[in-house]
């Protein structure tokens, strides 16, 4: 366990920090769990009403002095981050791995996200572009500009504890917006040890305390934040349920929000498709994370002449997979998070078979030596119809539906569409047709469409999130940085008089 000392997390940690100060917090004491083995990594003492006050008054004053600051000096100090990161990535890979149960090699992957985003974050900080616009009056010039909005919130959920974080944050700062951080409460540790990171750059700075703070508590530190007049912007990542909720709250003040909620993500494999193509980016796609990814591939609408084939090779795949302790790289899937998490799935599995779903791969849960902490469950497979409720919903664990399609590609692509959600979707296929058709504004009705790749994942350069259900917020690249900033429109008048817009005379 050296990595927790490497990222200066001790046994017990204050979870209210304004940056290099942790505060006394007055909450509840938190234990972190490992899903790994169950045990105890950590304490944190969570916030009080009256340390989120302290923390939000504090990051206002800091707004001032941050924002006042050059965006390209914003993005250098950004930049440093990122170093910082590179020399903790081993570390902090680790401690995702074991404090969430992903495996490392995705905790890894994760930690370089923030890296990637990083670098992002600084080419950004050069490129806050407004445009210019023809006046229709003489002797004047219109231009728009791009300013901070004020205090970000940020709420991450478990699965990404430290990439979602950083997509937002270090997009939020660049662009002159001083963060609070509330992470989830299943993953604490992450964000101790992420702040400390930042906390230690910016006061290499001589940044006052206030421009990165971190807020650890239960749902009550998420209704703060809503609720909060003083927060400008509320980026929320998590289930559709929450997302709702911080909406309603957000919405009755007139607040902004930025949401990323849950998906349930389907590819369609037509007769064009390579199969062994499909059947890699299926396999990763359904049971990375263990299936805890808002991206993680939920169904396989594949076309009845390849579907019996498709399902033969699918089920030998599953017979291969090995589970087991996530820093293990010989294992393929790690634990759930938690216990909730495991009873969540086991009565997906009894829904499904009260509806007349046929299950090719069966689940169940995982007992015995190496699964002491109850959190391992068994990736399966089921024959299922796509209007099913139980299909129809997001559950968070390794479950993959297969559904038949007939006739043409409109028939798999109505399948696809005909769910609330809408954030990630593939189709395999050799066909430019069956692909142009499937990208087109008649295809995939997600914020996401891939074209031979799976569902899993995403390039930080693009802009992340997804429609409908899903909450239709953008994070990370393209120009995903607009949602972090107020738009003005100016006009300028350099002549010697005043002419109305529209050729309005007002002579007194």
């Amino acid at each position: 366990m050296d990595f927790l000392k490497t990222l200066s997390v001790a046994s017990a940690n204050s979870g209210v920090s304004t940056g290099s100060n942790w505060l006394q917090a007055g909450g509840p004491v938190l234990s972190s769990f490992s899903p790994v083995d169950g045990s105890v990594i950590a304490t944190v003492t969570t916030a009080a009403a009256a340390d989120y006050d302290r923390v939000v008054t504090r990051a206002q004053a800091a707004f001032h002095g941050w924002s006042a600051l050059p965006a390209p000096r914003r993005g250098e100090i950004i930049r440093q981050v990122g170093l910082a990161l590179r020399e903790k990535k081993e570390a902090l890979g680790r401690l995702v791995s074991w404090e969430m149960g992903k495996s490392l090699q995705e905790g890894l992957g994760e930690v370089q996200e923030m890296i990637d985003i990083s670098d992002f974050a600084v080419g950004l900080s050069r490129q806050l572009y407004g445009r210019s616009m023809h006046s229709e009056r003489p002797g004047h010039r219109m231009y728009e500009q791009w300013h901070p909005l004020g205090v970000t919130g940020i709420i991450t959920a478990f699965n990404f504890p430290v990439a979602v974080w950083s997509w937002n944050a270090f997009v939020a700062l660049v662009c002159g917006n001083t963060v609070i951080w509330k992470p989830s409460e299943k993953t604490p540790l992450c964000a101790v040890a992420c702040q400390q990171i930042i906390a230690e750059v910016l006061a290499r700075n001589d940044m006052s305390e206030g421009v990165s703070n971190v807020i650890v508590s239960g749902r009550e530190g998420g209704e703060w934040l809503a609720g909060d007049s003083r927060i400008a912007l509320i980026s929320a990542t998590g289930s559709t349920r929450m997302g709702r909720s911080v909406a309603a709250a957000a919405g009755a003040r007139l607040g902004r929000t930025l949401l990323e909620l849950g998906g349930n993500n389907a590819i369609i494999i037509t007769p064009e498709a390579d199969l062994d193509m499909a059947l890699a980016g299926s396999i990763f796609g359904a049971v990375g994370t263990a299936g805890q990814r808002c991206t993680t591939t939920r169904r396989l609408i594949i076309h009845e002449e390849i579907y019996d084939r498709f399902k033969e090779k699918l089920v030998k795949i599953y017979g291969r997979l090995r589970i087991g302790d996530p820093l293990d790289e010989n294992n393929h899937v790690g634990p759930l998070i938690d216990k909730d998490a495991v009873l969540d799935y086991l009565r997906a599995l009894e829904a499904i078979r009260e509806a007349g779903g046929v299950f090719v791969v069966e689940g169940g849960q995982l007992e015995g030596p190496g699964y002491e902490s109850g959190c391992y469950v068994k990736p399966c497979v089921a024959e299922v119809e796509n209007s099913w409720e139980i299909t129809q919903r997001e559950t968070f664990a390794p479950i993959l539906y297969l559904i038949r399609y007939r006739d043409s590609l409109d028939a798999a692509i109505a399948l696809q569409n005909g769910v609330p959600q809408g954030l990630s979707s593939a189709i395999m296929t050799g066909s430019l047709r069956e692909a142009e058709q499937f990208l087109s504004a008649a295809g995939s009705d997600c914020g996401i469409a891939n074209v031979n790749i799976g569902t899993s994942g995403a390039e930080i350069g693009g802009a992340f999130g997804g429609e409908k259900d899903t909450g239709g917020g953008r994070e990370s690249g393209s120009d995903a940085w607009k949602a972090y900033m107020r738009r003005q429109t100016s006009t300028i008048n350099y002549s010697t008089s005043l002419p109305l817009a529209q050729g309005v005379r007002f002579d007194v």
